[in-house]
């Protein structure tokens, strides 16, 4: 009986195992969105045993282990790695048709040659083998990724962020870069003004001069955005979770120095204030050439308990279901009347909203270059195999699928890269059947080098990334 995860794994007919194997499985990964750890990769961190390398910050799995009845102390608690790890052994036989189960045994595959299925049976094997592993030279954090063909990793990081790791890594590899991206998150977010304040002391400090008026503020911000672009910065990523009329800069900065003075802002306040920031943003990122990104849809900490309990970022997120399609409108719009609309990437997180966004693209498009608004890889809730399938074949419909920028981890862990191999396979697969049963044209060169653009070379040009 040949392996689960084998050579052909999702490719059914003869043209998709060709496109796969000829034209997107040997394609570098430029994983241009993610959430790993600079100093982990700069320091290239060994890990002690697969739970670490694996568990670890890794909230998908932490919600199906909640799922399935695994309690707190296995998941996030004090139970030692192994405890954790076969938790976890004994939760994936559970999972099947959900994307982890696929996830767990390719990256088992990908990075420890083990084709064993993960099971409470099979975990004391595969806990031995893919430790020892980990524990021999050449396995650390960056080797990890190298061993996946990863040319770039883009991170995800504060304008306060020193960027050291980015510019110590990069200083000495040649074939593999990790660049910043600009997430400037907390200083658009001004309804805590505590905790605005306090960002405000922390920028001061890193910015190298006081911050006592609005003035002061945007200099301190486009300083930073000047510091990220001399690491490699190319792109931007705001987290949307609404969206209001961008008021204009008197209102905006009336708020500011309101809040900075020791003043609270209302909910109205706040959401004009986020409103402006995000258009001054975009037109900063327009100004240098980078792309942004807009994630939305997330519906965070909607369990208050568990958010004090245990924090942000930890599983309990959800979809929103709010409409956005009008002041969205506006704010590209705004822009575009200004010559700032930067380089747009649009990803949604309820799938009501595919079609909406893949319009709304092609209603910004003006040439220069191809695709300048990318509707966004299935992100988050939709990264599996049939919201992949849905936002390709969105795309296809109604804007250009060739101008695809391709998938991202939006991940933690180094021992993710996989899900790359999993979009391109879905890809060949779709477009294989379609070849098969006549949708498209039987040209296995023309098609194959769409997907490979679709895999690499369209990122590689629509960021300007330097490799």
């Amino acid at each position: 009986m040949s392996p689960f995860i084998h050579g052909d794994f999702l490719l059914t007919t003869p043209e998709a195992k060709t496109l796969f194997h000829s034209y997107a499985e040997g394609c570098p990964i430029l994983d241009y969105h993610s959430h790993l750890y600079p100093r982990q990769l700069a320091q290239n961190e060994a890990f002690e045993n697969i739970a670490q390398a694996w568990l670890q910050g890794d909230h998908y799995k932490w919600r199906a282990m909640r799922t399935c009845g695994i309690n707190e102390r296995f998941i996030t608690g004090d139970a030692s790695d192994l405890e954790k790890f076969q938790a976890w052994a004994s939760v994936v036989p559970k999972l099947l048709k959900n994307p982890l189960y696929h996830w767990t045994h390719l990256e088992l595959k990908a990075y420890f040659g083990i084709e064993d299925l993960l099971s409470p049976e099979t975990a004391p094997s595969i806990w031995e083998r893919a430790n020892a592993i980990l524990r021999s030279p050449g396995h650390g954090a960056l080797d990890l990724l190298k061993s996946q063909n990863v040319s770039v990793v883009c991170t995800t990081d504060d304008p306060c962020d020193d960027l050291q790791h980015h510019i110590a890594l990069n200083a000495r590899e040649k074939a593999f870069k990790m660049y910043p991206t600009w997430r400037p998150e907390k200083a658009m977010k001004i309804a805590d003004a505590d905790a605005f304040r306090a960002y405000l002391a922390r920028l001061e400090k890193t910015a190298g001069f006081p911050i006592q008026s609005w003035s002061d503020f945007l200099s301190a911000l486009e300083k930073r955005h000047v510091f990220f672009g001399e690491c490699g910065c190319r792109i931007s990523d705001y987290s949307v979770e609404s969206f209001a009329d961008c008021p204009s800069e008197k209102e905006a900065s009336d708020i500011f120095e309101n809040v900075r003075a020791g003043g609270v802002a209302n909910e109205t306040d706040a959401g004009k204030f986020a409103a402006y920031m995000l258009f001054h943003f975009g037109a900063l990122d327009a100004a240098t050439g980078w792309v942004r990104q807009l994630h939305v849809g997330a519906l965070r900490n909607p369990n208050r308990a568990m958010f004090v309990a245990l924090g942000p970022d930890t599983g309990f997120d959800a979809v929103d279901d709010f409409s956005y399609a009008r002041p969205l409108a506006s704010h590209l719009s705004a822009l575009a009347e200004r010559d700032a609309l930067p380089r747009t990437i649009l990803y949604n997180l309820n799938p009501k909203e595919n079609v909406m966004l893949a319009v709304l693209c092609g209603s910004f498009q003006d040439g220069t270059p191809g695709g300048k608004l990318n509707f966004g890889a299935a992100w988050w809730f939709l990264d599996q195999a049939s919201g992949m399938r849905a936002q390709l074949e969105t795309l296809a419909q109604l804007g250009c699928l060739s101008q695809f920028v391709g998938m991202l981890t939006d991940s933690r862990s180094v021992l993710s890269m996989p899900r790359h191999d999993y979009f391109r396979r879905i890809l060949c697969e779709m477009l294989g059947a379609d070849m098969a049963s006549g949708v498209i044209p039987a040209d296995l060169p023309r098609v194959g080098e769409m997907v490979r653009d679709m895999c690499c070379r369209n990122a590689e040009n629509y960021f300007s990334f330097k490799i």
